[in-house]
């Protein structure tokens, strides 16, 4: 029998994550009470809970021995229906054609072991249990039949009057055929080398999952150098002749990542596992997606979920499609929640996480595609930063592949609520790739929604007085129209044309202190500012007639444009409160700096003059550019044209 998964604890800077590798508490404590009657009849969660005394409240720090090993106090009870520890059966059983899951449990100590599963409606089921002593081996022999449309596995432990020690555990199923597939991982980063190098030092102290990675490559694409960072040599010296540097240019996420996709193919490895550099990464997960990968019927991309770096136990989502009519990341289904806390509620307690989940494509901050599939299709969209990801899945799947984002893989990343990556100079790339996404798979005639959305959108900047942002958005639409040749030919340089409009435009000038800008003056802000709400969706459109009418004809007070009239927090810095202003200091996503927003009526004026035509432009030729961009497809993505990008070919004399 062969290692699927093994029972893990948090490593010990990491113990503000217990919630997601062990509960206290048996599996009938608090928990959802939840059955056909409230499958057919839902009701809300304060409805459902049902509070029973556990007689065990909280993990004992101390009583975590390893990353494998946990005692448990006579009496206690633990649980390890986690995220990183119950057996997500149910992607098993859809996935691969294992058939049966063993589980073993190593323990020293009086008690008992007691397995449990669980269903789609997440409705527990004890499946078997064994009273333990002394040093023993329990073994389960479970079937995956089950779990057609979801449920997991997992077992709970309790103690007696003595001390149980949980030794290891693990989940194994049947050897398949073959060696295991040969992993290039490879980190992408930009001037994060403090991120990096952590994460590289990560893998050296866990050499147990790095068997069959066959590389460590880091692409290194910034200014300040990973290789020159204290503390690199030893990590080099740990890691030896798995780890490579790549210096080049910065080519963005899409150019990193495809290095690494390329080098994965060139140097022979069976898949390129692609891991952001901005993460902590939970080691185990390289075993897992290499083991589930390998299992998987035919060549499947697999990938990990994303933890919030600064709440580490909370859930960004569990799975991401993409909305065909509006061309937007969506969740696959009206019960999936953003932002899941499992300290809050755990997995037995919410019936949603028992459903499996089947996505378009899975974000590369960690993701394991095969080599075979990268052959077939090629490397990434070549469109610096947003989209490759999702673009990536959704060429996969036109060719037959599927994505698989496997619950108990996993990395922490810095949240996208403390990032401000719909302004500034991501703006370009947001538009222009969604469009260009848009155009080469959209099912609808037009794009659906998603020139209308557009549009909306760059009433929405303006308005709220983001000029700069606005004008990286009207140069996207303006590359789109040039047609997929510019692609390659703008990834190296582009950031920098946009980055060189910032002193152009108050609103791209950060300052780290407030006290940098002129303190505003008593009551010359928008009346009735606590709050400004977002206008009822029937008046929208009145709403926004009549907002840029006024900012249009009304000139801004004239002190404005010395003294700022507010200033407002990140959290509410929504267009509709912006609109209300002539002049506010915004501070931006984390926290870090803030700038001036000054109301200008010629730069809207202008600006959405143009907007309009570039969008009336767009819904005329959009027949006309989808079908260049389709053709150009399979071209731009290949590796001779990245290879010419990466300057290999004119290394070799090409």
């Amino acid at each position: 029998m062969q290692v699927l998964q093994r029972v893990i604890l948090p490593a010990d800077d990491q113990l503000d994550t217990t919630a997601l590798y062990v509960d206290a508490g048996p599996a009938n404590g608090i928990r959802l009470r939840e059955n056909d009657e409230f499958a057919r009849n839902p009701k809300s969660t304060e409805e459902k809970l049902h509070f029973v005394s556990s007689g065990s409240e909280e993990v004992h720090f101390e009583d975590v021995l390893s990353r494998s090993s946990v005692r448990l106090r006579a009496g206690e009870q633990l649980s390890f229906g986690t995220y990183f520890n119950a057996f997500p059966a149910s992607y098993w059983r859809r996935w691969t054609d294992l058939q049966m899951v063993r589980l073993v449990v190593r323990t020293t100590g009086h008690g008992t072991v007691t397995v449990y599963k669980s269903n789609a409606r997440g409705t527990l089921q004890r499946v078997d249990g064994a009273r333990v002593q002394g040093t023993a081996v329990t073994e389960f022999e479970l079937s995956l039949k089950p779990f057609g449309d979801g449920g997991w596995y997992w077992f709970d432990l309790a103690s007696s009057r003595e001390e149980l020690t949980l030794d290891s555990a693990e989940w194994q199923g049947a050897e398949r055929e073959g060696n295991p597939g040969k992993v290039t991982l490879e980190i992408t980063t930009m001037n994060k080398p403090d991120f990096c190098l952590n994460n590289a030092r990560i893998l050296s102290e866990h050499p147990e999952v790095l068997e069959h990675v066959q590389e460590i490559l880091i692409v290194d694409q910034g200014t300040q150098k990973v290789a020159e960072q204290p503390g690199f040599a030893e990590v080099k010296s740990a890691l030896g002749d798995k780890l490579r540097i790549i210096d080049q240019a910065n080519l963005g996420g899409s150019g990193g990542f495809s290095r690494g996709m390329y080098e994965a193919v060139e140097n022979g490895s069976d898949y390129a596992l692609l891991l952001d550099d901005d993460v902590v990464i939970e080691p185990e997960s390289i075993s897992r997606l290499l083991t589930f990968s390998d299992h998987c019927r035919k060549p499947t991309i697999v990938g990990g979920h994303m933890f919030d770096l600064y709440s580490r136990s909370v859930l960004h989502t569990f799975g991401e499609v993409v909305d065909p009519y509006r061309f937007v990341p969506a969740m696959p289904h009206a019960d999936m929640e953003m932002r899941h806390d499992f300290s809050v509620a755990n997995l037995r307690q919410t019936p949603w996480l028992h459903r499996r989940v089947d996505v378009d494509y899975n974000g590369w901050w960690l993701c394991m595609i095969p080599t075979e599939i990268i052959r077939e299709i090629g490397l990434s969209l070549p469109v610096f930063i947003k989209w490759d990801d999702a673009e990536y899945g959704l060429r996969a799947r036109e060719a037959g592949f599927a994505t698989v984002s496997l619950p108990g893989a996993a990395v922490w990343h810095v949240s996208w609520i403390d990032k401000d990556d719909l302004v500034g100079w991501q703006a370009y790339f947001h538009g222009r790739n969604r469009l260009i996404t848009t155009l080469i798979y959209s099912p609808y005639k037009k794009g659906g929604r998603v020139i209308r959305e557009s549009f909306q959108a760059d009433v929405k900047h303006l308005v709220s007085m983001q000029y700069f942002t606005e004008h990286s958005r009207l140069d996207a639409l303006k590359d789109l129209f040039l047609g997929p040749g510019h692609l390659h030919g703008n990834l190296a340089t582009k950031l920098g044309e946009i980055n060189a409009l910032k002193s152009d435009y108050p609103d791209a000038e950060m300052r780290e202190n407030v006290d940098d800008f002129p303190a505003p003056a008593l009551g010359r802000g928008p009346s009735g500012l606590n709050p400004i709400g977002l206008p009822n969706k029937k008046d929208l459109v009145k709403w926004g007639v009549t907002t840029v009418a006024r900012q249009l004809v009304k000139k801004p007070a004239a002190e404005s444009a010395e003294r700022p009239q507010g200033f407002l927090a990140h959290r509410d810095n929504r267009w509709f409160r912006l609109a209300h202003y002539d002049s506010v200091v915004v501070s931006n996503a984390d926290g870090t700096a803030a700038s001036w927003y000054k109301r200008d009526p010629e730069k809207l004026k202008s600006m959405l003059a143009e907007a309009g035509k570039l969008h009336a432009n767009l819904y005329r030729q959009w027949e006309e550019l989808s079908e260049q961009y389709r053709k150009a497809l399979p071209e731009i993505t290949s590796m001779e044209a990245w290879k010419k990008t990466f300057g290999l070919a004119d290394e070799e004399g090409h």
